[in-house]
């Protein structure tokens, strides 16, 4: 909504003669502010802003393609390889970059110039991802390829996602950052619940080929925004060696209490939770006799739930505090685990995919805010990179694990079993606070 200002008369009584021994009383209109803050207020405020705008369009473009991707790559795997070990190794492999390099990549976004930094990634993710569409189109590609492209693909994104996070406070004022990281949330999940359901229906159609070729197009689509996009900065070494950036990067997660609490939250979490994406396509073809449309069903069931969960999310925070809002959260994505690990039925495997789309959102959304808002500007690219690195590495380490697991035991057992560890671990995070983020959150709003 544009600025307004509101006329304002004098009162009628104000129009009279004035006394000579008192001065005139002067009444001025009201600040022209008062409307825009009111405005501000507003969850969908970022959005007023062209550049930010474009940026979440091309975001929830991009986010679409991935998750078309993933189910695509899940699936194929199947056809592939159908063993537990290799269906989970495609989000290790995918996840393994991260792990190891996400770190030195947030050095870098904090050193050369990101909107370079941004175009060569997307150059990567886009000439790799179409590949992988033409060889799965060709009929070419094999397991250990899948695997090998999913890790290139993983390596793009490596140097993509912290230097992405670390520009969104370039795109909005700081009183809407908070709101702005919401929206990528918001962005994230509803790819998440439509994502899956198109790739899904599509994939049974054509193959998976189409969810790679998708996701190319989306990153083309990326780089013509980041190629209209003006910056009115770039980064500095501040006079700092590569090595010297990242030890005073580690050294300031190390040190700051609610950084450092909120990463040992995130692999108190994800480490158990990664049993759910890990085994999910096991679950629709094995469990459930599903197709990959049934399967894209699922994960759109768990991306509803995610979008549910951000109608609500503020009260609860309101309510419960952040350190209390994770645990419960943890809890609830507990319960749909054991759920879905309890039952074959095709109703209650989806509702409990709901359950655990409100408790991912929840916990992540409420983790990643926590760490946002912590982290210094000069700083964000190189503590996000360690909050990626943290999740990363529990996601890889958990598909692994709990794969195997699968192996060894079964499906069920193994979905099982990390419910109950994740109620274990959700109580353990009460003891590693991350409210002071909180404290801080509120105080960047308006």
């Amino acid at each position: 909504m544009d600025d307004q200002t509101t006329d304002t008369k004098l009162p009628e009584r104000m129009t009279g003669s004035v006394s000579p021994y008192r001065p005139p009383v002067e009444v001025s209109e009201p600040p022209p502010a008062a409307a825009p803050v009111e405005d501000d207020s507003s969850a969908w405020a970022p959005l007023r802003n062209p550049v930010y705008r474009s940026f979440w369009i091309a975001s929830l473009v991009s986010n679409l393609g991935t998750w078309m991707h993933e189910i695509g790559a899940g699936w194929l795997m199947t056809d592939l390889d159908a063993s537990p070990q290799m269906v989970s190794a495609v989000r290790t492999a995918m996840a393994t970059p991260i792990v190891l390099l996400a770190i030195p990549a947030g050095v870098l976004a904090d050193r050369v110039d990101r909107r370079h930094l941004l175009l060569g990634t997307q150059a990567i993710l886009l000439c790799t991802t179409a590949t992988l569409a033409a060889l799965t189109a060709a009929g070419w590609v094999t397991s250990w390829l899948l695997l090998a492209l999913t890790f290139l693909i993983g390596l793009g994104l490596t140097l993509h996602v912290p230097t992405w996070q670390a520009s969104i406070p370039e795109l909005v004022p700081r009183r809407q950052l908070s709101r702005a990281i919401a929206l990528g949330s918001v962005s994230f999940n509803l790819a998440r619940a439509v994502g899956p359901a198109v790739a899904g229906a599509l994939v049974a159609i054509t193959g998976s080929w189409i969810a790679f070729s998708f996701n190319a197009v989306s990153f083309a689509g990326v780089i013509l925004v980041l190629l209209g996009w003006r910056r009115d900065r770039s980064e500095s070494t501040r006079g700092l060696s590569f090595h010297r950036s990242m030890y005073q990067g580690l050294r300031y997660v190390y040190r700051t209490p609610t950084m450092r609490n909120t990463l040992l939250r995130v692999g108190l979490f994800v480490l158990p939770a990664s049993a759910l994406w890990g085994l999910l396509p096991l679950v629709a073809k094995v469990r459930l006799q599903w197709g990959a449309d049934g399967f894209g069903i699922l994960v759109t069931c768990v991306g509803a739930g995610a979008v549910l969960a951000a109608r609500f999310l503020p009260a609860v925070q309101s309510r419960l505090g952040s350190d209390r809002t994770v645990s419960t959260a943890m809890l609830v994505f507990a319960t749909g685990l054991y759920l879905m690990a309890s039952s074959s039925q095709r109703l209650v495997v989806a509702a409990a995919a709901v359950v655990m789309g409100c408790g991912w959102m929840m916990t992540l959304t409420t983790l990643n805010t926590s760490a946002q808002i912590t982290l210094p500007s000069r700083m964000r690219a190189r503590g996000m990179s360690c909050y990626l690195t943290a999740m990363a590495l529990s996601m890889s380490t958990g598909s692994f694990l709990w794969g195997s697991v699968a192996e060894a035991l079964s499906i069920g057992r193994a979905q099982k079993i990390a419910a109950i560890t994740l109620m274990v671990t959700a109580a353990i995070g009460l003891c590693f606070r991350i409210s002071n983020g909180t404290r801080q959150e509120s105080r960047s709003r308006p």
